[in-house]
């Protein structure tokens, strides 16, 4: 679209649409994977919010003829407090690319603008998982963020607790082996024998994602698990995949980065199974993406010093993830 950029007006009708429509082709893979419920947080509720699991027993108990039925016993899972950030940035479209008629540079300027906001709050998701072997990591603002879980371990764990029973729990693989067919079972294997209830009973629970990162090997290793009815290489015709509609398959690009979001070898073998059902990863919405009030006539069109017409985005959440039985981990590197 061609920008009017002698009447500010005009100017800032067509930035606005540059800046929605860059937005809206951000593909915010960690907000709609699965991994993540969304809680609005509406404005004036306050900073925090307390998430917690309340969960009952597995199973009812036998009744008698004309007896009292038992009541269920009830247990308070763990708790987890989340507080609201903002994030933003701003740009300034100089005097110099309005009256010299710098059309592509303003273009490209806006719709960069449109894109930070929605990236980095995938970013800060994608992080829960790529830093979910530690409770915590310093962000590319320099800011420590805290990503234990309710009983204080690590999102990934070889030793969760349960608040009323002492059953301890693994949600990381044993010996953290590269994605495989013997993985993948190791993995299931991992998963029926570390699902509890808070009370240390056996829970049946649907893993119905499985996750990587975007190394080549690793989510094309996934697609012909869940795809192929045999090794592509391979001539077997009439085999069974036994992983057919198991599994969603979701690639996840940022997992494997450092806390400033360039590229981490470290992480790229990362994989693991998750239940979108229980999950208690949580986005809690409060300011979404949107366009700081742009310059207007007679306000703040233009800054005295530089000449500059000014534009930003804006936007606030929290994310907090609760427990740790609903999501699982490989990294990969053959580590115990």
């Amino acid at each position: 679209m061609e920008l009017n950029i002698n009447s500010l007006p005009d100017f800032v009708r067509n930035a606005t649409i540059l800046w929605n429509m860059a937005k809206s082709s951000v593909p915010q893979v960690m907000r709609g994977s699965g991994l993540v419920k969304e809680v609005p947080i509406p404005q004036l509720t306050g900073n925090t919010r307390e998430f917690s699991e309340i969960e009952t027993e597995e199973y009812a108990s036998r009744k008698g003829e004309s007896e009292q039925s038992t009541r269920a016993r009830v247990q308070q899972g763990y708790t987890k407090i989340g507080t609201l950030y903002r994030i933003s940035k701003d740009i300034g479209i100089s005097y110099e690319m309005r009256s010299q008629g710098k059309y592509f540079e303003i273009k490209q300027r806006i719709s960069n603008l449109g894109k930070l906001a929605p990236n980095r709050i995938d970013l800060d998701l994608a992080h829960r998982i790529g830093f979910g072997a530690s409770t915590s990591y310093t962000d590319r603002d320099g800011v420590s963020v805290d990503t234990s879980i309710g009983d204080t371990k690590a999102l990934f764990a070889t030793d969760h607790t349960l608040r009323g029973s002492s059953t301890t729990f693994r949600n990381r693989l044993a010996n953290n082996p590269q994605l495989s067919r013997g993985a993948l079972e190791a993995m299931e294997k991992m998963v029926v024998e570390n699902c509890y209830n808070q009370f240390g009973e056996k829970m049946y629970m649907v893993f119905d994602i499985l996750w990587t990162t975007d190394d080549p090997n690793t989510k094309n290793t996934a697609k012909e698990l869940l795809r192929s009815n045999s090794n592509p290489t391979q001539s077997n015709a009439g085999v069974v995949n036994a992983y057919e509609n198991s599994f969603r398959l979701v690639v996840l690009p940022r997992v494997a980065t450092t806390a400033l979001g360039a590229p981490d070898s470290a992480k790229a073998k990362y994989w693991g199974l998750a239940s979108s059902e229980h999950s208690t990863l949580y986005l809690g919405m409060h300011e979404e993406p949107h366009m700081k009030a742009p310059p207007s006539e007679g306000s703040n069109a233009e800054e005295f010093s530089t000449d500059d017409w000014n534009f930003g985005t804006r936007a606030g959440y929290m994310v907090v993830a609760v427990s740790a039985g609903w999501i699982t981990l490989s990294s990969g590197d053959a580590t115990a």
